[in-house]
């Protein structure tokens, strides 16, 4: 967990809820409501009868403010469970991003062998574009995406992070 100079930090914030409208409207009225910023937000149904889902917050403040959140997310009617995955140990964090390159000659070709060393995969090609599929951290994504807007990124579609504890210990109710 990084806290910067001016005691912010990031926090992602998995919270398990009842799967109805307008669960997603309340969570994120919280977070509009108090002037809160969300800088990733991701939901999902996550058991088999659909009945529960989890929504991952990637949001940054000083400590008061997440422990405000976190507080404020527990009081909510449909939250069965609020976990900080960045105070609770240790944690895995991905994003899905496709990314769309255009460019000519030797820009393709610079295109292509940085897409091979950060993994990326050609998920559609054209004479004149790529789209790449990339996961990773969202620093990997950030580092690949600067790399690609020299060469001609021309856009980005990313998923927002996704996590997940390591280890056996889950988020259940």
């Amino acid at each position: 967990m990084a806290t910067t100079e001016t005691g912010m930090r990031a926090a992602t914030i998995a919270v398990l809820v009842e799967n109805e409208a307008g669960v997603l409207a309340r969570v994120i009225g919280l977070f509009s409501g108090r002037g809160y910023n969300i800088d990733s937000l991701t939901v999902a149904p996550v058991d088999e009868q659909g009945r529960l889902s989890r929504i991952t917050i990637v949001t940054t403040g000083t400590e008061m403010v997440i422990e405000q959140i976190k507080a404020q997310l527990d009081r909510l009617v449909p939250v069965h469970k609020v976990a900080d995955l960045t105070l609770e140990g240790p944690h895995l964090a991905r994003e899905l991003a496709l990314i769309k390159v255009v460019g000519k000659g030797e820009a393709r070709m610079e295109a292509l062998r940085l897409a091979d060393a950060f993994r990326a995969r050609v998920v559609d090609a054209t004479t004149e574009s790529f789209v790449f599929e990339m996961t990773g951290s969202a620093e990997k994504i950030d580092a690949f995406v600067g790399l690609m807007r020299p060469i001609g990124l021309a856009e980005v579609s990313r998923t927002g992070a996704v996590a997940i504890r390591r280890g056996p210990a889950g988020l259940t109710i």
